[in-house]
């Protein structure tokens, strides 16, 4: 972990950039007045791959799921008055 003050943050934000990148820091820290205000991280955007197939065997679909008649639902109206 590597820390750096905002003066220096300012300065340096590209060499502060290429250290998260090339995974050399896995954190900065830059402080103000030798306290520690911000954590900057190298971002990684969100997998949602594997959203796909979560709920898989959670429920069943009926064998009927094809036959069934929605419109019985509704005593043969589609729009019930």
């Amino acid at each position: 972990m590597t820390q750096f003050n905002m003066y220096e943050a300012k300065t340096n934000l590209s060499k502060i950039s290429k250290l998260l990148e090339e995974k050399k820091e896995d954190m900065i820290i830059i402080s103000r007045n030798g306290k520690p205000v911000l954590k900057v991280t190298l971002f990684s955007a969100d997998d949602r791959s594997h959203l796909f197939g979560c709920a898989k065997g959670m429920f069943s679909i009926p064998d009927d799921f094809d036959g069934i008649d929605i419109a019985d639902d509704f005593n043969g109206e589609i729009f019930p008055k």
